[in-house]
């Protein structure tokens, strides 16, 4: 039996309110949809089969390079991220995963780790190793870089670490392993550009080597910090290139944040598709730079210009699609998990509206040039209301209509400021 971390009668009581009005605003949006030849139902399927994985790390605020600031009932160990996440799964239905981070989140029982999971009714996603932060004891820092450091012995350091998490994440049912280094340079002349690149992808290959059969591996690209003159895997052409390198089993896992301002991310979805090697996505929103903020606080159009790239390559797969979808986060002002919340409705809410274009008269406008019909047909879609599609998708799913509602009225953050000691989790977010 799934343990639940709020009560279930206090959700159903709280949908029982908001029950009339969802099945009137559903209908209403039914009988729109049906006029574009779509059934509302279909849709409402989809949603509810729709996946994305929270981070561990996530579940604790976040902070900047001058500050952080605690809030009550923080999560301080995996145990109490797991609870959390489990809030956010319970009243949202749409987050069964957790993306786990090594070694903040280590145990000595992996075993009993995943099956903790379960009993919340979450499975882990991608493992995430730590290759950008010294830890106590570590013999070798990564002042110098990891996978592309100069010194030898801090480059096999970081190849071990990596393996070590393939080896937890065997343990844990994971099937992913995301690899993110802080390598690059600060000053011109600093390192050697190619050379950098070529330890990269032999320390890389290594770690690769390491993989199980069902695995893949998944490089995550990020333009600049803490390097701010060069990184070492500073854009989707770079990750191309070393993937390339790799092998059939290496992807390119694209951060919305992550890029040069301006740059058109659903572009390089459909790039990476073209290659066959998309992987998977760490969704966040960007107002200057890798601002880690809140999933389409900022643009949710390019979430869904995203979303519309990734049903395109639905239709048109390649070998081995099957992206991984995860929010990478730094809530820094907000309860966590209503952040993680809201973000989840949203990704999923530009799901849904992807999956209301209409394709063939998309497609027949472009192959007539007729520039204005195609962008109005990718604007129907987008401003279609799909609150009732999705909130009618928790409700089938036992989650809460009124997300927000019933998070505040079970009182969970003052019950875990009481239970929980209010402290850092010490963790940076990449």
């Amino acid at each position: 039996m799934t343990q639940l971390p709020i009560s279930a009668d206090l959700v159903a009581e709280h949908n029982a309110k908001s029950r009339e009005a969802l099945a009137d605003d559903y209908a209403a949006l039914g009988r729109t949809l049906e006029r574009r030849g779509i059934a509302i139902d279909s849709i409402k399927e989809k949603v509810k089969g729709f996946g994305v994985a929270v981070p561990s790390w996530g579940a604790g605020r976040g902070g900047t390079r001058f500050a952080k600031f605690p809030i009550a009932g923080e999560p301080t160990n995996i145990h109490e991220k797991l609870e959390d996440c489990a809030v956010i799964h319970q009243l949202g239905c749409a987050t069964p995963a957790v993306s786990p981070h090594f070694p903040w989140d280590c145990v000595e029982d992996y075993a009993a780790l995943k099956d903790e999971a379960a009993a919340y009714g979450l499975v882990f996603d991608a493992v995430n190793s730590n290759t950008f932060q010294d830890q106590p004891g570590q013999a070798q820092t990564y002042a110098t870089g990891s996978l592309s450091s100069t010194v030898e012995a801090t480059r096999q350091q970081a190849i071990e670490h990596n393996i070590d998490c393939i080896e937890i994440g065997k343990k844990i049912g994971s099937t992913r392993l995301t690899v993110w280094v802080g390598d690059g340079t600060n000053f011109p002349g600093q390192q050697d550009l190619g050379r950098s690149f070529d330890r990269y992808i032999d320390a890389a290959s290594q770690v690769y080597s390491a993989l199980p059969d069902n695995w893949k591996m998944m490089l995550e690209h990020k333009m600049f910090e803490p390097a701010f003159y060069s990184s070492v895997i500073s854009d989707w052409g770079s990750s191309l290139m070393a993937a390339q390198s790799l092998g059939d089993k290496c992807k390119c896992l694209v951060d919305l944040g992550h890029h040069a301002p301006n740059v058109n991310i659903e572009q390089i979805v459909a790039r990476l598709h073209h290659a066959g090697k998309l992987g998977g996505f760490h969704f966040n929103d960007s107002k200057y730079g890798d601002d880690d903020l809140d999933s389409g606080s900022i643009n949710p159009h390019q979430l869904f210009l995203v979303f519309n790239e990734l049903i395109e390559a639905e239709h048109n797969p390649r070998d081995g699609f099957d992206p991984s979808y995860m929010i990478d986060q730094s809530h820094n002002v907000t309860d966590p998990i209503e952040s993680m919340l809201s973000s989840s409705e949203t990704i999923a809410g530009c799901y849904a509206r992807a999956l209301l274009v209409d394709r063939d008269a998309l497609h027949a406008a472009q192959n007539d040039n007729d520039v204005m019909l195609a962008f109005r047909t990718l604007r129907a879609a987008y401003q279609t209301d799909v609150t009732p599609i999705l909130a009618q998708a928790r409700d089938e799913q036992g989650g809460a209509i009124d997300w927000l509602g019933a998070y505040r009225a079970s009182q969970y953050r003052d019950r875990k400021g009481q239970e929980r000691k209010a402290v850092g989790l010490g963790a940076g977010i990449v």
